[in-house]
């Protein structure tokens, strides 16, 4: 059966992942109720969309979970990922643009696999300081947050790498690592030896955030294919926002991650993003978490603006074949998601460059 998606320019599904299972540290299952109490519901509102609030996935929290020191609280983990699959997938459907607040980095996961519902073939930009490529067998911590990328492509625990099906999730190829700063040994050797573009952040300031961003999604494909975007908080330099879980000077400035993603919010083919590491705990006054709305509404007004966003590319997608949606309806939403098309995914095209003026490592 085929389902139609009509992609809503002017509307915004958004999700909270409260959940700190796969983080370092605790404290970062508070960040999507901090960002709300900022404002950032009201203010996008303001800004011209229509906001569809799924309101939060149960909370999943941090744990030491010392019994399995290479590949920590994987059951709440996975079922945190569950949890929030299943409203991706209604929010998918809906074509609205999909906001995910979080949350440790391993919603990500949950993100893509909801989307390839709908989607056959997804693009991912990561925008990170971390390549999060480690694995249960090289991570120095045991936290998942440092091996999500690794899981994606499929390498890593078992819970994790099947979680969508046959893995990978997504291919190597169709993964853009944004904004890299630190590696740890067995990352630099995997990245060295993978078909992963990656853009070092040095190499964007030297290049320029914003043309940094444009041949970034040149080399993803992003007009002929559907993309979903990371958002780690910590690629942004800790002299101008300390308020996430793994803080570092160097790496890009606020402005730098501005520009970027300005760039990336505004492309007619980015089907959602997520929001992660921020950590409200580190927070006290609120200052952090202002800062962080205003970079996701001016973003997202910026596309609002766009020409670049169409009207109603309504393509047919086929229904796959699975268990019909199970969650509930989207919590204080006027009315339930419109059900209509969004574009298909592009046929797939090999991309024939292992970088786009990045240094590689």
């Amino acid at each position: 059966m085929a389902v139609k998606i009509v992609r809503q320019p002017k509307k915004i599904a958004l999700i909270g992942a409260p959940s700190s299972a796969a983080a370092l540290l605790p404290g970062t299952e508070k960040a999507p109720a901090a960002l709300r109490a900022a404002g950032l519901v009201e203010r996008l509102q303001n800004a011209g969309y229509e906001v569809v609030d799924y309101g939060d996935c149960p909370t999943r929290l941090f744990a030491d979970d010392d019994e399995h020191r290479r590949a920590r609280n994987l059951p709440a983990i996975v079922a945190g990922l569950n949890d929030l699959k299943t409203h991706i997938e209604i929010a998918t459907k809906s074509g609205a643009l999909v906001v995910v607040l979080g949350g440790d980095c391993a919603q990500s996961i949950g993100v893509i696999a909801g989307a390839r519902r709908y989607y056959k073939h997804i693009n991912l930009l990561w925008m990170d300081r971390d390549a999060d490529l480690n694995t249960p067998a090289t991570t120095p911590s045991g936290r998942i947050d440092g091996m999500v990328v690794a899981h994606i492509i499929g390498k890593g625990a078992p819970e994790l790498v099947r979680f969508w099906g046959e893995p990978p999730l997504v291919r190597e190829p169709d993964i853009t690592l944004f904004g890299i700063d630190r590696l740890d040994p067995g990352e630099q050797e995997l990245l060295g030896k993978s078909p992963l573009r990656h853009a070092l952040a040095a190499d964007i300031q030297s290049k320029g955030a914003g043309a940094a961003a444009k041949d970034a999604l040149t080399h993803l494909h992003a007009d002929t294919r559907e993309f979903v975007l990371h958002l780690d908080l910590d690629v942004i330099s800790s002299d101008d926002l300390p308020a996430v879980n793994v803080p570092g000077s160097g790496g890009l400035t606020f402005a730098e991650v501005r520009a970027a993603f300005m760039e990336f919010a505004r492309h007619k083919n980015l089907l959602g993003f997520d929001v992660a590491q921020f950590n409200p705990g580190n927070d006290p006054d609120g200052a952090s978490a202002k800062k962080v709305v205003d970079l996701l509404v001016e973003a997202l007004s910026a596309r609002l603006e766009s020409t670049d966003v169409p009207a109603a590319p309504a393509v047919s997608v086929a229904e796959p074949e699975i268990a019909a949606e199970s969650a509930a309806a989207p919590a204080h939403a006027d009315a339930a998601p419109a059900v209509e098309p969004a574009s298909s995914s592009a046929p797939d095209a090999e991309p024939s460059e292992n970088a786009f003026g990045a240094s590689e490592t």
